[in-house]
């Protein structure tokens, strides 16, 4: 089986390599993946980069060159509800994106790009075998709507504006949405698992740096795990 786990940042990068021994780094596109064998799978580790645009483009570098049978997404993200706490981890079943408002373009919704779903919806085999192992670990996890945009938010007037949008949605984050809609056009499954690392207001910033390794960390963990024991 040939595995995809893409991260947006180096320090999130780095955890991977605590668990895997790369054998070898490949150039995809603009991006470096280092290539690993676990377990008789071919492990294919990479930065995305942040923001949606870098998301897209390296991810659609891999995905036109290697056979990716699954893709493993993992990074931090800001709450945006209440009960949704830093260090939780979000199991997203649908993607969006907050800052595409074409609903006077036609016959579209809030986070809609035209032509493309309302909503890229996460429901593979491969999603739900992974969320079966996390509740078999005892791995608390929220699943539900997480929305993506190009802004790091950290100031309660833009979390309310995104709130009044997406009332369901539980955390923001930059890449998700550009990661599952090229998921999407190449009808690949895609995981995707976001550690809650601020609040998405006027603390977020001093939050994030403080928590980033921390969350990284644990989601690392977890995705190395389950790699380890796919076959």
């Amino acid at each position: 089986m040939k595995i995809a786990i893409i991260v947006p940042m180096a320090e999130e990068a780095e955890f991977y390599r605590n668990h895997f021994h790369s054998e070898n780094k490949e150039m995809f596109g603009s991006t470096e993946f280092e290539h690993f064998s676990v377990n008789g799978n071919d492990v294919y580790l990479g930065l995305s980069g942040i923001g949606k645009v870098q998301a897209a483009m390296n991810l659609s570098s891999l995905l036109t060159s290697v056979d990716i049978d699954v893709i493993f997404m993992t990074g931090s993200a800001g709450a945006l509800k209440e009960d949704v706490h830093q260090e939780d981890l979000v199991l997203p079943n649908a993607f969006a994106y907050y800052d595409a408002h074409n609903t006077a373009a036609g016959n579209y919704v809030e986070g809609q790009i035209p032509q493309q779903p309302a909503q890229f919806v996460l429901d593979s085999p491969k999603r739900e075998a992974f969320a079966n192992y996390l509740k078999k670990q005892n791995v608390a996890f929220r699943e539900g709507l997480v929305v993506t945009g190009d802004s790091f938010i950290a100031s309660s007037k833009q979390k309310e504006e995104i709130k009044k949008n997406f009332p369901d949605a539980l955390c923001v984050e930059m890449e998700g949405a550009a990661f599952a809609q090229v998921a999407h056009a190449f009808n690949k499954p895609l995981v995707a698992m976001r550690a809650i690392s601020d609040n998405g207001d006027g603390s977020a910033n001093e939050d994030f740096d403080t928590f980033v390794k921390k969350v990284g960390a644990k989601a690392a963990k977890l995705i190395s795990d389950y790699v380890e024991k796919m076959n």
